[in-house]
């Protein structure tokens, strides 16, 4: 079949049969179907949706279409999390040891920031020696050894989802939920899961911004990866502020850290971090409920267990094997930090969270473009939460810059983005579990 005429077909809201999609999606991947093709088809869904079996297909094809791993080996179950992206969100550093010390493996696929986003492993770049891109050989090595590997997309994996991604970006067509779905799916499912748990940000610092939108994408992930084979729950957590308390990537590095140690844990950061790891165990088979899934996550981090399999995780991908211990000894400094002062006494009454995101972008620590160097020590420290009562003065966050002017910038955005009044009303962190 033409591919004018898959693309006809669902411009006028015909259902694509999953030949149809899967003939698309290897003219995307062989770059038989022209850009312009590709642009076509991303807004034909768009404007037309796709019903969930159609949803389904697209993803399986889009996985189909390179290198999917086989986890069939390891003792336990293989389980990750995804996060729609969101600001200070350092939870998978947390999570996956956490979870591997509870007897799952998580073989973690992650990705750079994106906009405003802060991205994983860009985080996990700034630990010296860390081989963030290795080849599967050492994957699976250190999955099968030490429980986790949070790592980068491999080159064949989901490469369809590649091309056609690129094309979306630059097509206004990022926002179709079913699109959106395959896109996250289509990598998780590459990646050998047995089951997955989703984390769909809500809020002015997420891409979902409002709760209507957000369930939409929660509803949608759940039940095409069903669809798909593959068992899937679904948090919506707050991202109306930062989650945690720093903002960067070699600064949320050391958040992630003393949270594991038990050095400094962010009140909300602690609640959706261990909601998402018993909602993981869950999923996976390895507890029976969430009351005892969340028990055993409790267990795994207050013992040290979930810090200990950090450290053995940062060792067996070329990281310092002293990590945990020294990680102030490793990680770059800023040239100087300086902190934000509240120009007024009040509650600390809204965060216009996607500004704190962009201020860390604008020190350095994201990316205006694809090919920009992320400095790693650089971002945001000391994040007030909101309902905070602050005195004139009183220090909003501290800023890790390296020369004045960025200094200056990240403050003016700082005090731009928060306001101070009458102390407001304050989402719980976890809003709402789909499963």
């Amino acid at each position: 079949m033409l591919y004018a005429e898959i693309i006809r077909k669902k411009r006028d809201g015909e259902t694509l049969s999953h030949e149809e999609i899967a003939e698309m999606v290897a003219g995307i991947s062989s770059n038989e179907a022209s850009e312009g093709q590709v642009a076509a088809f991303a807004m034909a869904v768009l404007w037309r949706g796709m019903a969930r079996d159609e949803a389904a297909a697209l993803t399986l094809a889009m996985r189909d279409s390179g290198d999917v791993f086989d986890w069939s080996d390891l003792p336990g179950p293989a389980v990750d999390k995804h996060s729609t992206g969101g600001v200070g969100d350092n939870v998978s550093l947390m999570l996956a040891p956490i979870v591997a010390a509870c007897g799952g493996y998580v073989p973690m696929i992650s990705g750079r920031g994106l906009g405003h986003t802060g991205g994983t492993l860009d985080k996990m770049d700034s630990i010296p020696g860390y081989t963030s891109q290795p080849d599967n050989a050492l994957f699976r090595k250190v999955v099968a050894e030490v429980g986790c590997a949070v790592i980068g997309q491999t080159g064949n994996l989901a490469p369809a989802d590649k091309r056609f991604y690129g094309i979306r970006d630059v097509t206004a067509t990022v926002e179709s939920v079913p699109l959106i779905t395959a896109s996250i799916l289509s990598k998780k499912l590459a990646a050998g899961l047995g089951s997955l748990v989703m984390d769909v940000k809500c809020g002015n610092g997420a891409f979902m911004d409002n709760p209507d939108r957000a369930a939409e994408l929660a509803a949608s992930s759940t039940g095409v990866a069903r669809a798909a084979g593959l068992p899937c729950h679904a948090l919506i957590t707050d991202m109306n502020q930062p989650l945690a308390s720093a903002a960067g990537n070699a600064v949320e590095v050391v958040n992630a850290v003393e949270f594991l140690t038990g050095a400094h844990q962010d009140v909300r950061l602690r609640e959706v971090t261990l909601a998402l790891c018993a909602e993981m165990l869950v999923t996976a088979g390895l507890a029976p409920d969430r009351k005892t899934g969340l028990a055993a996550v409790t267990q795994a981090l207050e013992t040290g267990a979930a810090a200990e399999v950090f450290g053995r995780m940062v060792a067996g991908l070329g990281g310092p094997t002293d990590f945990v211990e020294n990680f102030a000894g490793y990680l770059a400094k800023p040239q100087l930090t300086r902190a934000v002062a509240a120009p007024t006494s009040g509650h600390v009454t809204r965060i216009a969270t996607r500004e704190i995101g962009l201020a860390v972008v604008e020190l350095g620590g994201g990316r205006r473009r694809a090919d920009d160097v992320v400095n790693p020590a650089v971002g945001l420290t000391e994040l007030v939460d909101l309902g905070v009562k602050v005195e004139a003065g009183d220090p909003l966050a501290v800023i890790h810059a390296d020369d004045t002017a960025q200094a200056d910038a990240a403050e003016a955005q700082v005090l731009a983005a928060y306001q101070i009044g009458e102390a407001p009303e304050v989402s719980t962190p976890v809003m709402q579990i789909i499963d």
